[in-house]
């Protein structure tokens, strides 16, 4: 392979820092759109950072680091969040890169949406104990 092929193809650091580009977005109630206008750039390639299709550059990572208030190493520093990894398509992923862009798609806000109207706590408490018990045994 080409190095110009290399490059185009998804790293799991790019993926990483996408993740946590969509999550700092997200938890600050941000549309893409939002946050590309304050970068100066179209949210098409706000998408592509956050699905780790392009790599952020060095300055524009710090950029992003200043919009939402955290350092740049926020978007590095595995052993801070404690996360663990898995495979997917044969490569390590962080899991909170999955767990990302599994709460980011359709089913995932769904799920969430229908998880919260649930207010008995001990039931919320089964369901999560059921599903847990579900995967270990997949």
């Amino acid at each position: 392979m080409q190095c110009q092929e290399l490059d185009q193809l998804s790293n799991p650091i790019d993926s990483s820092v996408g993740a946590h580009v969509r999550q700092l977005r997200n938890e600050h109630d941000m549309s893409q759109s939002t946050l590309a206008e304050q970068l100066g750039i179209t949210f098409q390639q706000v998408q592509k950072y956050e699905k780790g299709t392009n790599r952020v550059s060095a300055s524009r990572l710090q950029h992003i680091a200043q919009i939402f208030r955290v350092e740049a190493a926020y978007f590095f520093d595995e052993k801070a969040r404690g996360s663990s990894a898995s495979k997917k398509n044969g490569a390590t992923v962080p899991d909170h890169v999955a767990v990302a862009e599994f709460v980011a798609g359709a089913e995932g806000k769904t799920l969430a949406r229908a998880f919260t109207q649930i207010s008995d706590a001990t039931l919320r408490r089964s369901i999560v104990r059921m599903v847990e018990s579900t995967a270990d045994h997949l």
